[in-house]
């Protein structure tokens, strides 16, 4: 009797353990920090309060295997970048993803998509809207080493490199920054500074 107890006394105690642990957990198997969500507040009718933060575009991953595939398909491609697409056959090596935006104003999400070489020598963005039915290409840019991003207004604001016959690619002479907006129907550059 005395050897029954030594051996499952520590095992019963063991059960009892885990079963009180897993009874402090908040059911889902993690440990969840910090406050709980505050219950929803019924707004006063007739009053709408301002959001007190500008809505942050979601990110999408477009399958960029796709994006090549629609780009060749587009008779408006530049030659150089249709040289570099078709015979790129591992598309991390020729195209890469940048920023999600919303510059259509949609409230859908678009892509930048950067085109590159294989030396990661950007030469290229194209906007890309996010469909259902796939990515589809909205506006290009011929433009080396871009940094690409949205304005607080919904532009999109594309500082490049400005290189000279005599630059080598780690030192670019000076620098542009362009503004362009969608008007509805087209992106146009609504500003452009050389420094």
């Amino acid at each position: 009797m005395g050897q029954w107890r030594h051996a499952v006394l520590p095992a019963l105690a063991a059960v009892v353990a885990t079963a009180l642990l897993s009874a402090c957990a908040n059911g889902g198997g993690l440990r969840v920090e910090g406050p709980e969500p505050a219950p929803p507040s019924t707004p006063t009718p007739g009053l709408t309060t301002p959001s007190p933060h500008p809505m942050r575009t979601p990110a999408v991953a477009v399958d960029l295997a796709e994006v090549r595939v629609r780009l060749l398909a587009d008779k408006r491609l530049s030659g150089y970048s249709r040289t570099v697409l078709t015979n790129c056959t591992v598309i991390s090596r020729c195209l890469s993803r940048g920023r999600t935006v919303d510059v259509l104003h949609s409230g859908t999400p678009q892509q930048i998509v950067l085109i590159h070489t294989l030396e990661k020598f950007v030469f290229g963005i194209f906007l890309i809207a996010v469909e259902p039915s796939g990515p589809r290409p909205i506006w290009s840019l011929n433009v080396e080493q871009p940094t690409v991003n949205a304005s607080p207004q919904g532009d999109l604001v594309v500082e490049s490199k400005i290189f000279t016959i005599n630059d080598p690619v780690c030192c670019p002479s000076g620098r542009r920054v362009e503004v362009y907006r969608w008007n509805g129907r087209q992106m146009i550059k609504v500003s452009s500074t050389d420094q």
